[in-house]
Parts: C-alpha cells; sequence; structure tokens
C-alpha cells in the first residue's frame, strides 16, 4: 500500500486555516475593489516562451515546466543539448507569478479594454524554490496593476492600499520600503557598467540574506572592480531619515539626469500625500527587486520586526512589460501581496479575530424523531436570519453530540426532547460559559446568539 503524501512545498489547509485565509482574501479583495479595480484571472498553464527571460537570471530557474504529450522519447532523440532537450519537451509551464499573464492578456485583448485599465487578481503560482519557511513552491498571490498611465498618482494610491490592507488586519510594526530602478539605473552609470545593471540588482537584491561581504564578492565575481564595488557599497550605506536620504542621492547624482529623475518620482511618492498614509512609507536605497521589467519605483513590504519572514509584498512601476508581447510604450505599475507569508505572520502574532475561525454558529441536538422535525424548521429560521446552523446527523447520546460540539468548537447548541416540543421552547446552551436558558420557540429566531 503506498503512503500518502504531497509534494514538498504544498500543502493541505482544512477547514479552520480556510477560514482564516479567507479573511486574508476577503480584505484584500474588498481594498480592491473599494480602489476601483476590476477582476481578472488568467490560465494555470501559459506557454513557455510567455514567461522565459521576464524573470531575471535566478528567476527563469524556479519556473515549473510541464512535459507535453505524445511522442517523447522521439523528440529527445532529436535533443543536442539539455537546454535544446528542455525545449523540445515542455512547450508550457505554470504560472511563475501573475504580472507577466497580465501582460500577456492585456495586449491579446486591448482592442476591448478602456484605459487605464486597473485589475486585481489572486490566484495561485508556483516556483521551484527550496521549501522553507515562509517560501512555498505553490502560493498565492493578490496583485492589483494598473496600465496604460504614467501618473505617479498611481504609485500612491497602490502605497495606499498596502496601508489600508494591513491597517485592517491590524498588522503593526510592518513597513512599506521604495526605491527607483532609475536609481540603481544611475548607480551602474557613474562606475561606468550600465550593462551590467541586471548583474549588480541580483547581488544587492540578496543583501538581506547573505550580507555586505558576500554581495561584495558576488559584485566581484560579475566582473566588477574594487574601486566600483567601493562605490556601490558607500551607496548602500546611505542612511538617515527619507529627506536626508534624498539630500545624500540628489549629491551623489547631482550630474545624472537618470538618477535625478529617479529623486524626483521618490520625492513626488514622498511628499504629495502625506497625510493620507497611517505608515508613512521608507525611502530604502538597498532595495533592489532583481526582476528585469521593473523601470521606476519598487516596493517592498517588510513584516514586523518580531516575525522573522521575508517581505509579504512587493512590486513596482513597468514601462514597457507589454513591449514584450509587441504593445510597446504601455506604461503600467503594480504591487502583489503574499497570503500565505501573511497568514503565518498573523498566525503567529495571534491577529485573527475569532469571527474568522468560526463556522458552524448553532447546532440542534438529534434526540428523536418528532424533536428533530421540529428542531428542522427551526434550524431553516435562523439560516434565514443567516445563522450558521446545523442539525446532528442522526438521533444519538446527549453525550457524543456534545462531544462533537466541542470539537468543532460550536458555540450554541439547542436541546430539545418530547417536552420541550410539548411546551413549545427550547434549552440554549452557550458551549463557552457553561450557561444554558430556555426560549420560547417563536423568539429563536431573534435570540442573540
Amino acid at each position: 500500500m503506498i503512503k500518502p503524501s504531497i509534494p514538498k512545498g504544498t500543502r493541505d489547509f482544512g477547514p479552520v486555516v480556510v477560514r482564516k485565509r479567507q479573511y486574508i482574501f476577503q480584505t484584500i479583495r474588498e481594498t480592491f475593489e473599494l480602489f476601483g479595480f476590476q477582476p481578472l484571472e488568467t490560465p494555470t498553464m501559459e506557454n513557455l516562451d510567455t514567461l522565459t527571460g521576464k524573470y531575471g537570471e535566478e528567476g527563469d530557474k524556479l519556473i515549473f515546466k510541464i512535459l507535453d504529450n505524445g511522442d517523447i522519447l522521439g523528440r529527445a532523440q532529436q535533443a543536442k543539448d539539455s537546454r535544446e532537450l528542455g525545449i523540445l519537451l515542455c512547450e508550457k509551464a505554470l504560472r511563475y507569478d501573475l504580472t507577466i499573464p497580465f501582460a500577456r492578456y492585456v495586449v491579446m485583448n486591448q482592442h476591448e479594454l478602456a484605459l487605464p485599465f486597473k485589475r486585481y487578481q489572486m490566484q495561485p503560482v508556483w516556483r521551484a524554490d527550496r521549501p522553507q519557511k515562509g517560501r512555498y513552491r505553490e502560493f498565492y498571490q493578490c496583485d492589483a496593476d494598473v496600465v496604460g498611465s504614467n501618473s505617479l498618482l498611481n504609485e500612491i494610491e497602490l502605497l495606499l492600499i498596502y496601508d489600508t490592507v494591513f491597517t485592517r488586519l491590524k498588522l503593526d510594526g510592518y513597513e512599506v520600503r521604495i526605491n527607483n530602478r532609475k536609481i540603481l539605473s544611475a548607480l551602474a552609470e557613474i562606475i561606468g557598467k550600465p550593462a551590467l545593471l541586471t548583474d549588480i540588482t541580483v547581488a544587492i537584491d540578496k543583501l538581506d540574506k547573505i550580507g555586505i561581504g558576500k554581495v561584495k564578492e558576488e559584485l566581484q565575481e560579475r566582473g566588477l572592480a574594487a574601486s566600483e564595488i567601493a562605490i556601490i557599497e558607500n551607496f548602500l550605506g546611505i542612511e538617515g531619515n527619507n529627506e536626508e536620504k534624498l539630500q545624500q542621492l540628489s549629491t551623489l547624482f547631482k550630474d545624472s539626469p537618470t538618477g535625478l529623475k529617479g529623486i524626483e518620482e521618490l520625492s513626488y511618492v514622498l511628499h504629495t500625500q502625506p497625510d493620507a498614509f497611517k505608515t508613512t512609507p521608507i525611502l530604502d536605497v538597498t532595495l533592489a527587486r532583481g526582476l528585469n521589467y521593473y523601470t521606476g519605483m519598487i516596493v517592498e513590504v517588510k513584516a514586523p520586526p518580531a516575525v522573522k519572514m521575508g517581505s509579504i509584498g512587493g512590486g513596482g512601476r513597468y514601462d514597457d512589460l507589454t513591449g514584450l508581447f509587441g504593445l510597446p510604450g504601455l506604461s503600467g505599475v503594480g504591487i502583489s501581496f503574499g497570503v500565505d507569508r501573511i497568514y503565518d505572520v498573523l498566525e503567529e502574532l495571534q491577529l485573527f479575530p475569532a469571527a474568522a475561525q468560526q463556522g458552524t454558529q448553532v447546532l440542534f441536538f438529534n434526540l428523536d424523531a418528532q424533536s428533530s422535525s421540529v428542531a428542522f424548521k427551526l434550524l431553516m429560521q435562523l439560516r434565514n436570519k443567516g445563522i450558521s446552523s446545523e442539525l446532528f446527523h442522526e438521533p444519538s447520546k446527549m453525550d457524543k453530540q456534545m462531544k462533537y460540539a466541542n470539537k468543532r468548537n460550536i458555540p450554541y447548541v439547542i436541546i430539545m426532547g418530547e417536552s420541550e416540543v410539548q411546551e413549545q421552547v427550547v434549552s440554549v446552551k452557550n458551549m463557552v460559559t457553561g450557561t444554558q436558558e430556555k426560549v420560547k420557540m417563536a423568539d429563536l429566531a431573534d435570540y442573540n446568539f
């Protein structure tokens, strides 16, 4: 007999966990709708050539490829090397994220869309990563993007979505960190290595994980000289509040039009509606986000320091993502929520409200055929009032039904036997406090459960 198991990096979700996850999804979805975003869904599978080359060197390695049907052996014999073998055998892949499929959708439906197009998408994605705490191979993303607008008001709105969601989730101590890819481009320019921008950002993006020493080693391996690495190290050492950092950046990039443009954009985002934020975004020059398609503001949300967790959200501006699919010049900006990590953070900090964990509110005991028939009518009255209720599936001993209620964490049970039916009353027991009282059947639908 085969022992049942699931693939590493995936999980089953029981009823209690699903309810908590739905609480997060509902909070995010309501906020997206509040800000005027429209829902969208795309296929689980994409053509492999849609995804490859869009996520950088590291990202492409994590794409889950899907083996094609048909004469696999025959095609395999035609391959000259392992790369060609992969192309011959795998034409499709699982979604790596929701942004590239969104760009593909926009290009395919460009004539039907009213621009700017504001969409949100809440679906699972897959990455062939090494499973560890907070890092899974199958996980949900919740994205919001605006495409067809260059206005930096979109950046402010998206940051406010983060602010609104995490405030509603009562997640105190989180940080929204922002930077601008133009500043990183300017950094590559002033050291004379603009062609190595991707190499530089990929290395910087690992700073939190491996430290400055390892980042310097990686930069050296990628072809940078010691003097160039020193400039990058000084840049990464910029500290102070937002205004002090902006001033230091202005001095460093005073002769760089690209850098000054990035500083201007950051200043606009930070200064245009400062009073709208409950948690002020923090300028973080070390924020790089190694994805190739970002061109403007980039953002990452950090969990409260009390929880050892990576980012729980991120995104940025991409000026020509649709150009990858033949529609150049259509600017976009978007953010993503890492629901699985958010769940882990809320669980560790015990921030899920009781309502998010509650299923059935009322259980009617089933003591005999006559009382259960009456109970069913009362049950439907409660359901019509929006009170989640159920009737125990068969006549059983009180002890068995009480154990069932306790195991399900049902807060109220309703008990009625032959005498209660004759008197037209029921006994309502509060399973939390242990108190019990008689209630007229006619008044049950208005009882304060």
